[in-house]
């Protein structure tokens, strides 16, 4: 269990506030201006005004409140959440004939999360730091160096840990959410009209008034809810009920107020439009204003930053990216992680993102595609769950499907129409993050299934070398296979090249469950194969980590006593040769040799003892 989780629920409620909320906390910063200036032939008027407003209020109750907190947050795998966790869920007891499907539209919306990574820490940072233009126009020049500095720092700061910056999340973004809410007081104080356009009236009347245009403009709106995925996929640190709670009585309240707050100050004073949000604060508020708005725009990029961490985790865990290096940073909570390579993959394309569009508003006409690509996936996802794991009528789970979609579809289309005025970043990123994974699931699937052609081969060899073994020498051995029927490659060139055979064989494999955690009691299975072969299969969910330290100590308690000491670790350094096939499936074959060539060696993955390994090379056709 998390330590969170240990915690009371007003502190636990508090931590929440301070990672989940922080990318749909700062979307004030930008999201009316981007809706009254981002779509040409929209004029200031009170029914673009009271329509925008009413829009963002029903999206922000219809997607968050109903959709995420009502039915997606029940979705959860052991308490975990995401889009990948979605999609295991989905494929339990699925047909056959629509697996592959599935899998498919997990790994689309799972690969969008990056591109929505690589935008959302250069949006947030960028749409705060121009708030220096209100304070004194001639500072405008400093505002991309400072927005490269402050994210600079952050990147930097992530093989540190979040532990100790976390504890001074919440306070800031507590701090942050009751500005909002004072702010938007003060505006709706000079103009309560302003309040009407809670009546979806309005949104219906926007649509009327503006016909064609309003369509488009729906691509700005969506602006106000980029984010709502954070509180399904980090669900696992802080549990449902802290959410819910830290939604309904902080987040929503003072989002709400703070955008109506922002329009009824472009009611009295349309010019306020070049910067809605720092103008509705006093001028003695814009320097602190400023620094708790950085702030909390550099908290939302690093909830992004942390998601796209343990979204890494579980595709590696799961078998749909190669192992990388994961560097834990603290000793009591395993979500908190750091991988090197894509931390600084992820800062050079926040770094091109920001030098290449240098404004707020020009991002977020890159901004939305992925975002609501993601929230149509995880529909789909979601009413396959109720209908396969919740046992829904297949009726009901279609109604449902079809309210969801009369929401993320006309969003969807609307946010298409970004996709050659930048929206083509993020999906571009996304598509190649999914080749990547595709091309590694599959070439890693046809490799083990060439690796165990032969179901009988292992049983075969143990039975031949107890009959007449080699020349036998004291120890254990310890051969990792990939699979558990399979045949090392290393035993056979072990046994061509030294001609030996230890006293005791164990032929190890390290499997991945599609769950975050395996109980303890399921975590080894030993079976004894003749009187000097054992099979060990380890089994670990995608929040674990394999210790043969535990696997060893777990095989002494069942009888099978081994000690590091006197235990040779035998692995296979594959050299992969493509078999003939055509040039597509030979491109895909180079770049899994690629992946390959660069993933994480086994020894480093299960932190071995160096001198307790003998790596032997293999060349293997697949």
């Amino acid at each position: 269990m998390h330590a969170q989780k240990k915690q009371p629920l007003p502190a636990v409620t508090l931590a929440a506030i301070g990672v989940v909320y922080g990318d749909i906390g700062t979307s004030p910063l930008y999201t009316l201006r981007e809706c009254l200036t981002g779509q040409a032939g929209i004029t200031m008027t009170q029914g673009s005004i009271f329509g925008f407003l009413s829009l963002i209020f029903w999206l922000l109750m219809l997607v968050v409140s109903f959709k995420y907190i009502g039915y997606v947050m029940r979705a959860d795998n052991g308490g975990e959440g995401g889009i990948l966790t979605l999609m295991s869920l989905a494929v339990r007891d699925i047909n056959p004939r629509w697996y592959a499907t599935v899998v498919f539209l997990g790994l689309v919306g799972g690969s969008f999360f990056y591109g929505d990574g690589v935008i959302t820490p250069a949006i947030s940072v960028l749409s705060a730091i121009e708030g220096l233009e209100i304070i004194e126009p001639s500072l405008d020049k400093f505002i991309i160096p400072i927005s490269i500095a402050v994210l600079t720092l952050l990147f930097v700061i992530q093989k540190k840990g979040t532990g100790s910056v976390g504890k001074l999340f919440a306070p800031v973004m507590v701090l942050w959410f009751v500005s909002l809410g004072v702010m938007g007081i003060g505006g709706i104080l000079h103009n309560p009209g302003v309040l009407q356009a809670l009546n979806p009236y309005w949104a219906l009347h926007f649509f009327i008034e503006f016909k064609g245009i309003s369509f488009f403009a729906l691509g700005m709106v969506v602006l106000a809810v980029t984010g709502a995925e954070a509180l399904y996929a980090d669900m696992g640190h802080f549990g449902k009920k802290p959410i819910r709670i830290a939604w309904f009585l902080l987040v929503a309240p003072s989002l709400v107020l703070n955008y109506f707050g922002q329009g009824a100050l472009l009611m009295s004073n349309p010019d306020a439009i070049k910067n809605p949000f720092f103008l509705l604060a006093p001028d003695w508020a814009l320097v602190p204003l400023l620094i708790i708005a950085t702030m909390a725009t550099v908290i939302a990029s690093q909830a992004v930053i942390s998601g796209v961490f343990s979204l890494t985790r579980q595709a590696m865990r799961l078998g749909y990216l190669p192992p990388m290096r994961i560097v834990y940073t603290s000793d009591v909570e395993s979500g908190q992680i750091y991988i090197p390579v894509v931390n600084w993959l992820l800062y050079v394309a926040v770094l091109i993102v920001i030098i290449s569009f240098k404004h707020s508003s020009d991002l977020a006409s890159a901004y939305g595609i992925v975002v609501t690509g993601t929230m149509l996936l995880t529909s789909i996802l979601l009413c396959i769950v109720a209908i396969k794991n919740w046992g829904w009528k297949k009726r009901w789970g279609l109604l449902l499907l079809a309210l969801l979609m009369m929401i993320d579809i006309p969003l969807f289309a609307a946010n298409l129409t970004k996709l050659f005025s930048g929206g083509w970043l993020p999906v571009a990123l996304g598509l190649s993050i999914l080749l990547i994974m595709i091309t590694w699931h599959t070439e890693r699937s046809r490799l083990l299934r060439r690796l165990r052609e032969d179901p009988d081969a292992l049983s075969a060899l143990i039975t031949s070398l107890e009959k007449s073994p080699p020349r036998r020498v004291p120890g254990t051995a310890v051969f990792m296979a990939r699979a558990p029927d399979a045949v090392p490659l290393v035993l056979l060139h072990n046994l061509k090249h030294n001609k030996v055979l230890h006293e005791r064989i164990i032929l190890l494999t390290i499997s991945s469950a599609d769950v975050p955690y395996v109980h303890n009691l399921k975590r080894v299975t030993i079976e004894h194969l003749s009187p000097s072969f054992w099979r060990v299969v380890a089994s670990y969910g995608w929040r674990e980590t394999p210790n043969l330290e535990d696997v060893f100590y777990r095989c002494g308690q069942d009888g099978l006593r081994c000690t590091m000491s006197d235990t040779s670790f035998f692995m296979s350094r594959d050299t992969l040769v493509l078999d003939k096939r055509p040039w597509y499936l030979q491109i895909r074959g180079k770049l899994f040799q690629v992946l390959q060539r660069n993933a994480l060696r086994a020894p480093d993955q299960f932190q071995l003892p160096p001198n307790r390994v003998i790596e032997l090379g293999a060349m293997v056709k697949f």
